[in-house]
């Protein structure tokens, strides 16, 4: 009876010592760090790879040292020029410095979320629609300066901040449609007043240099029937410079003068 009372008691002993010994072991992936505290104080980070604890002094909490996304819910913004949209955006981060991810903060994923949120709406409401639409790339370094700078202290890393999508109202995506429209309309009386403004020049220096040079007036003319020629149609142009029909005309009216006044 002794006997088997002393295996059993060897038995039992064994396995509250292979249970206590695995309480003792943890394994950590490269990409995880252990915080461990020593009777309810900081002693230091462990990991990755075999971690030993002393078990009911040490307890270790486990942090991941990936990068982290979460994904910034739609928030109700109100532009400076006073047009209320939706926007969403997704935030990448991965956290730095495990000791002060797990002391300085209870929870560093709801607390980097929820500053997200307001950081994103505070941002935004600084600018106006256009700059929102246009301008994205600026906007999210801004946030993503402000978010860093922020949760710097939380030992967290904000490395990229996306808008995703910009939720407008159907009247003002009409007034955004009518806007573009006149802007093109805008655009094309410009390019046309400019065309017209460069022919005019083009013209203004082409019968600059024709009321140089008689001849080229005279060539000019010959290219015009070979053109017309060109047709094969049976209109006949006979080109008359002004400069020859005008001492004709003052030389009929010399001669017809006096024959009228007789």
């Amino acid at each position: 009876m002794s006997a088997a009372w002393d295996i059993g008691l060897t038995t039992l002993l064994l396995f509250a010592l292979l249970a206590l010994l695995a309480s003792a072991l943890r394994i950590l992936r490269e990409y995880e760090r252990g915080v461990v505290f020593q009777l309810g104080r900081f002693w230091r980070v462990k990991g990755p790879g075999l971690v030993i604890l002393i078990p009911g002094i040490q307890q270790m909490v486990k942090v991941d040292l990936r990068v982290l996304v979460i994904d910034v819910p739609a928030q109700d913004v109100i532009t400076r020029d006073n047009v209320s949209v939706k926007v969403n955006a997704v935030l990448y981060f991965r956290v730095v410095d495990p000791q002060r991810a797990i002391i300085e903060v209870e929870n560093f994923l709801g607390a980097t979320s929820q500053l997200a949120q307001t950081t994103l709406r505070a941002v935004l409401g600084k600018h106006e629609l256009d700059e929102l639409l246009s301008e994205r790339e600026r906007l999210n370094l801004d946030i993503q300066k402000i978010l860093d700078s922020q949760t710097d202290s939380w030992g967290i890393k904000v490395t990229n901040v996306e808008i995703k999508h910009v939720d407008l109202s159907d009247s003002m995506v009409r007034a955004i449609a009518r806007q573009a429209e006149a802007e093109r309309e805008r655009r094309a009386k410009v390019i046309h007043a400019e065309g017209e403004l460069q022919a005019s020049q083009q013209l203004a220096q082409a019968a600059e240099i024709l009321g140089r040079q008689p001849q080229a007036l005279q060539l000019r003319y010959l290219e015009t029937l070979t053109v017309i020629a060109a047709d094969k149609n049976s209109t006949i142009v006979f080109p008359l410079p002004v400069d020859i029909l005008g001492p004709l005309v003052e030389g009929l009216r010399r001669h017809g003068g006096p024959r009228d006044a007789g």
